[in-house]
């Protein structure tokens, strides 16, 4: 919940920090939930019944449930929802907390396939309940290897009625913080890892942009471009030099268009919309979203679709941009109707009436000196064509989330001035002049994207040693230097994207694109590249290579638990014979393990090994060997365990205990050694002295 500090001098100390259970905190008070200009305003605007107010007003003030979705292709999402019903759900179901009963988690009906749940619980309840404690620590796990994402109920609505296909081309245009640009490459991804689309997110905001790489990169798609431009002047993006192809020009099959906006409905999570809203945000942001949906208009195919949504409640900043989009495309787009989609989501029509009030809660008529006539609503026969109640309103208290507008347009016919550029000017946002100028993040990468010759030595031992075949494109490789050498980091993109980036280094301000493909490792063995873990669903199905094994499970369990087991303790426990076989005949360096899986329905695993003179390791990081103990053989972690780390400092310790041993061994050795040459010594001396006598 949102504080606001309260400083107090006591005895010149500060109380920041303190907490406690009570409400008389320590140096902190609750920030106010209430806004009289916005109660006011919404009111006077009857966006539903008045005896709905207390509820709406209730619901806002409250914070949200936890929501989630499951991530990945169908097999994969099935196997993670399958483990959340079967080892959490019943669990969750039927429970009590200090005498109160609790909700069980609330499969969203409307999101395809079960794969998004809601848990209206209190944080003291998870905190404490066993249960759901375990609950936590299992979204936690699958959420930091990518396979759950927490996002808003609210937020998963766009990317879900923009209907993404593999072979679509698509536009985020005001991408970041990028929970729903991630569904957008999930859908493109949904039924192959190689789909013939591409994603390209882009950010007016240069650290934003660089923050959106964080959030994207863990999804491994070399369908991805992020791109740092003013979306109202996007520039449009060469594709070919034939004139015959609408003069070379890329068109969008699918544009996401979620435009900055005044937020209330996020004032559940943001507290700080309840001191700072006011009617002039809508007013101010009017023109800037206009622009932008009018931007991805030109930009999006015929028979394409965009999507235009906001986190706002405002019809200022909703229906009355839809409405001057449509105006000034009259006959070229259309609303769609999305009455059957969704089914089980709770939604309100577009309104086609609404009063404009000025930041002195004045009503304006149209005409009156400082308003914009798009401000205001359409006219009879405008309401009759535009068709406004189409577009979708999602309220609070409809269904316990934030509040959401979500609008779909169909472009119908082409313009006709193909080679229309937009004019290369800024138009400053009410927001931006009290904005100061931020660094970008320590490891934003401002190199050039340079694609590397197939035939390069470095890259043809690569393709020879793995085993790669022609199938991949091995012209879509490039490095991220001046030189143009690889030396470090060899990434791979999608050829569409390829082909944007060689022809658009002039017209696009690239951040990212590329997974990485290859990495430099050592030089004294046979090849001195290792295939990193990021690009093993694109290349798993392209290589035939005697450095792939498949194991038995046994042997994966070991390799999650243990660093570097030797080859004699995997032979002596007969784990796994054939796989000890096979890595011994084959050089050390970068190899992999296959492991398949007992049921048709569940994934097989492909993971990347290290192969050593005697011993092996699994490259897989400290989550991604939490959640797979958990996933595949039921075993529980906590934050602080590191089973591998654990057996590796054990293996340090025996192997220390042997050396100080053999130590003490070659010590006595030596004591034995010099006690019996002494001996012999003397027993000689003795003789000669002896002889001498006689």
């Amino acid at each position: 919940m949102g504080r606001r500090r309260n400083y107090k001098k006591n005895n010149q100390r500060k109380t920041f920090g303190a907490r406690d259970d009570t409400n008389a905190q320590k140096g902190w008070s609750e920030l106010p939930k209430e806004n009289e200009k916005w109660e006011n305003y919404y009111k006077k605007l009857q966006l539903f019944p008045l005896e709905q107010w207390d509820e709406f007003k209730t619901t806002c003030q409250s914070p949200l449930p936890l929501t989630f979705r499951i991530t990945g292709s169908r097999r994969h999402a099935d196997e993670v929802l399958n483990l959340f019903k079967e080892r959490h759900l019943p669990n969750l179901t039927n429970v009590e907390f200090e005498g109160n009963p609790i909700k069980a988690p609330l499969s969203l009906p409307w999101y395809p396939n079960n794969y998004a749940w809601q848990l209206d619980v209190p944080k003291t309840v998870i905190r404490k309940n066993e249960q759901f404690a375990k609950t936590q620590r299992f979204l936690v796990v699958e959420n930091a290897v990518g396979n759950i994402s927490r996002q808003e109920a609210v937020s998963m609505i766009p990317p879900i009625v923009l209907d993404v296909q593999p072979h679509h081309t698509v536009l985020d245009m005001c991408a970041a913080p990028g929970s729903k640009t991630a569904q957008l490459i999930e859908a493109l991804h949904k039924d192959t890892d190689e789909p013939t689309g591409f994603v390209v997110a882009n950010d007016a905001d240069a650290r934003r942009s660089h923050m959106l790489v964080h959030q994207l990169k863990r999804l491994n798609s070399a369908n991805l471009m992020v791109v740092n431009h003013d979306a109202q002047f996007f520039p449009r993006i060469k594709v070919s030099d034939d004139p015959a192809k609408k003069k070379g020009l890329l068109k969008f099959d699918r544009i996401l268009c979620d435009v900055p906006c005044s937020g209330d409905g996020t004032m559940r999570k943001n507290v700080n919309v309840w001191k700072d809203w006011n009617t002039q945000s809508g007013l101010g942001l009017h023109t800037v979203q206009l622009n932008i949906l009018d931007r991805g208009l030109h930009l999006l195919e015929s028979g394409g679709r965009l999507v235009y949504s906001t986190c706002s409640m405002n019809p200022t900043e909703n229906e009355s941009v839809v409405a001057e989009a449509l105006r000034r495309w009259e006959g070229k787009v259309r609303l769609v109707n999305c009455d059957d989609k969704l089914p089980g989501l709770i939604r309100s029509k577009g309104v086609t009436n609404w009063p404009v009030i000025d930041r002195n809660l004045e009503e304006k008529k149209k005409g009156d000196e400082g308003t914009v006539d798009s401000w205001f609503p359409p006219t009879e026969e405008e309401v009759a064509k535009f068709n406004l109640e189409n577009c979708m309103r999602v309220y609070p208290h409809q269904q316990n989330t934030g509040g959401f507008f979500i609008t779909v347009f169909e472009k119908l016919v082409e313009e006709k001035d193909e080679s229309e550029e937009p004019q290369q000017k800024k138009v400053k946002l009410d927001s931006e002049a009290t904005v100061k100028k931020e660094r970008l993040p320590r490891d934003a990468n401002e190199e050039p994207f340079v694609f590397v010759d197939p035939n390069h030595d470095a890259l043809k031992s690569c393709w020879s040693f793995y085993g790669i075949d022609d199938k991949f494109d091995k012209t879509t490789c490039l490095v991220r230097n001046a030189t143009g050498e690889p030396t470090r980091v060899v990434y791979t993109v999608s050829p569409a994207l390829k082909n944007i980036i060689q022809r658009n280094e002039d017209r696009l301000k690239i951040i990212y694109s590329g997974v990485k493909l290859f990495v430099s490792q050592r030089s004294d063995i046979e090849c001195s590249w290792r295939i990193q873990s990021e690009s093993l669903p694109i290349m798993k199905h392209h290589m035939t290579s005697d450095r792939i094994v498949k194991v038995k499970p046994e042997l994966l369990k070991l390799l999650l638990s243990d660093s570097f087991p030797s080859f004699e303790m995997i032979s002596d426990n007969h784990i796994d014979d054939d796989f000890v076989e096979k890595m011994k005949n084959i050089s050390s360096g970068c190899a992999f393990i296959e492991v398949v899986r007992d049921s048709e329905e569940k994934e097989n695993l492909f993971l990347p090994l290290w192969k050593g003179n005697r011993n092996v390791n699994l490259m897989v990081c400290k989550e991604d060997s939490h959640e797979l103990l958990y996933r595949i053989f039921g075993i529980e972690t906590t934050a602080k365990d590191n089973p591998k780390a654990e057996a590796q400092k054990v293996a340090q310790k025996e192997a220390a205990k042997a050396a100080e041993a053999a130590k003490e061994e070659t010590k006595e050795t030596v004591e034995t050694k010099e006690t019996v040459e002494t001996k012999e010594t003397v027993e000689t001396k003795e003789t000669v002295e002896t002889e001498e006598k006689e």
